[in-house]
C-alpha cells in the first residue's frame, strides 16, 4: 500500500525478542492458548471479563496477534503519513495497547517520536510488552511508559500527537462506542482506529468515521474526501490486507502450513485542523495535519488485469467508481494500473 511494502516484515528487534519470550513456554501449551483465543476472537462479540487471563494466555497473544497487528497498524499508518508528508508526530498514546504492537509500528513509519505511552488493563500485558521493547533499537519504543488503565470516557481524554487504538472497538459495548470515539479525539492532534477487516469491523469504522467529522476533524486516510462514506453497511465493505511472513514457530502454534499470512483491516485516521489563531480547533500541545495530500482515489479491491486493460474499482471524491477501465493506450496511467495493488492510492489522469 503506498509507499510502504505490502509485504510486513517485523522488525529484527521485535521479531528476536518476541521468539525469545515465547520460547519460555512448551509449543503444545502455546498452541492450545492460541486455539482458544482464536476461538474467542471469531465469536466477535464484546469482552464481558479480560480475554488474557494469565501468563500463558498474554504469550500466546502476542505469538498470534502481534505480527497480524503491526502488519495491519503498520500498513495504515504509512497511508496516513503518504497522506500527511507534513505530520511528524512526537507523542503518541495507545489505548488498550496489549504488547504494545502499535508504537512499534508508529515508530518505525515516524522515526520523529520521542515519547510514546501504552494504556493496557490486563498487567500481564504490559509486563511482556515492557520486556519486548527493552531491547529496541528505536529510542521511543525503548522508552515507551508502560501505564495500567481502562477505555474510560468517563475519565482525562488522552493527550498526544497521535492517539491510536487496535482492535479495541469491538470488545466494547456497541452503545458506548461513540462516547470512546469523541474521548479519544478529544485532545489529540491526529487519532488512528484500526479494526478487523470484516463487514462487522467496517461498520463500527465508519460509525467512528461519522463521529470524527462531526467533530469537524480531517480525515486523513483511507479516504480521499471528507464527505460521507458512499459504502453502506450491510452492501459491502471497505478493508485492506498487509501480508506477512510467519516464522517457523509462528506455523506451528496456529497450526498452520503457510509461510505467510493477510491480516485483513479497516482503518481510520483522522486529524485535527490547525488554527491560523488559537482556539478550540487544535487542542494545546499536540499536533493537527496542515496540510494533505491525499490521492484523487483509493482501489477498493483487487484489479483485474487483462491483455492490454485494467478494470478498477475506485472509491474518488465523487463517490465510487467501479469498473474504470483504464487501457493501454493510456501509457504512463496504464502501466501504473498494471502496478497497482488493493488499497492503494490512485491519481487520476490531468
Amino acid at each position: 500500500m503506498g509507499e510502504f511494502p505490502l509485504v510486513a516484515q517485523l522488525p529484527d528487534d521485535l521479531r528476536s525478542s518476541l521468539d525469545g519470550e515465547l520460547g519460555r513456554f512448551p509449543e503444545a501449551r502455546l498452541a492450545q492458548a492460541v486455539d482458544k483465543l482464536s476461538t474467542r476472537y471469531r465469536q466477535g462479540d464484546a469482552a464481558t471479563s479480560p480475554i488474557l487471563s494469565s501468563e500463558i494466555d498474554v504469550a500466546a497473544y502476542a505469538g498470534y496477534r502481534m505480527p497480524a497487528t503491526y502488519a495491519a497498524v503498520a500498513a495504515a499508518f504509512g497511508e496516513a503519513a503518504a497522506a500527511a508528508p507534513g505530520f511528524a508526530p512526537r507523542t503518541q498514546i495507545d489505548i488498550g495497547g496489549g504488547t504494545g504492537a502499535a508504537v512499534w509500528a508508529a515508530a518505525q513509519v515516524w522515526p520523529s517520536l520521542s515519547k510514546c505511552t501504552v494504556i493496557e488493563q490486563v498487567a500481564g500485558a504490559l509486563t511482556l510488552g515492557q520486556k519486548l521493547a527493552s531491547t529496541a533499537v528505536s529510542p521511543a519504543v525503548r522508552g515507551t511508559t508502560w501505564q495500567r488503565g481502562l477505555v474510560d470516557p468517563a475519565s482525562a481524554a488522552p493527550e498526544a500527537d497521535l492517539v491510536t487504538m487496535s482492535y479495541v472497538l469491538g470488545e466494547l459495548p456497541e452503545r458506548g462506542r461513540d462516547d470512546v470515539v469523541r474521548w479519544l479525539a478529544a485532545k489529540a492532534g491526529t487519532v488512528a482506529l484500526i479494526e478487523p477487516g470484516t463487514p462487522a469491523g467496517f461498520a463500527r469504522i465508519r460509525a467512528a468515521r461519522d463521529v470524527l467529522r462531526g467533530m469537524g476533524r480531517r480525515l486523513v486516510a483511507p479516504c480521499p474526501h471528507d464527505g460521507e462514506c458512499p459504502i453502506q453497511p450491510g452492501e459491502d465493505w471497505c478493508h485492506f490486507a498487509a501480508r506477512l511472513p510467519r516464522s517457523g514457530l509462528h506455523r506451528r502454534i496456529k497450526a498452520s502450513t503457510l509461510g505467510f499470512e493477510d491480516e485483513k483491516f479497516s482503518y481510520v485516521v483522522a486529524s485535527a485542523v490547525p488554527a491560523v489563531s488559537a482556539g478550540p480547533t487544535v487542542p494545546a500541545g499536540s499536533a493537527g495535519v496542515a496540510d494533505l495530500a491525499r490521492p484523487a482515489a483509493r482501489i477498493l479491491r483487487h484489479p483485474r488485469k487483462h491483455k492490454g486493460w485494467v478494470q478498477l474499482d475506485l472509491c474518488t471524491v465523487d463517490g465510487l467508481a467501479p469498473g474504470v477501465t483504464v487501457s493501454k493506450r493510456q501509457g504512463p496511467h496504464y502501466r501504473a494500473a498494471r502496478a497497482a495493488e488493493w488499497g492503494d492510492a490512485w491519481h487520476t489522469e490531468d
